[in-house]
């Protein structure tokens, strides 16, 4: 059962598109969240409230480097789900696309 609340809050968490954003720039490696803010399609309060959500769903760290507000990706693993969770999506629309071709040959 605890497995699947982590599971659950872990789905959660990646079911945002800033907060694949975040992801997506911090696949380079750990960035300062002054180097991060300006690549997100949000407001610094929201984007504070994204960060919040992945660091608490354990995909985050967040830590201080100087005078820096820094976050890193916890587990690269994180980047092989999101990867497979693509696939799976072009092969749905994929059958989808075959079935709409073999419905419109019938007609």
């Amino acid at each position: 059962m605890e497995r699947d609340v982590f599971l659950i809050e872990m789905y959660k968490a990646l079911g945002h598109p800033i907060r694949l954003d975040i992801l997506r720039i911090l696949k380079e490696g750990p960035r300062c969240v002054c180097d991060i803010l300006p690549g997100l399609d949000s407001e610094q309060s929201n984007a504070s409230q994204h960060f919040t959500v992945l660091k608490n769903a354990g995909i985050l760290k967040r830590y201080r480097k100087g005078s820096q507000m820094m976050y890193e990706v916890i587990d690269p693993m994180i980047y092989q789900l999101i990867s497979l969770s693509e696939e799976i999506l072009i092969h749905r629309l994929d059958r989808t696309r075959e079935a709409l071709t073999r419905e419109v040959a019938h007609e």
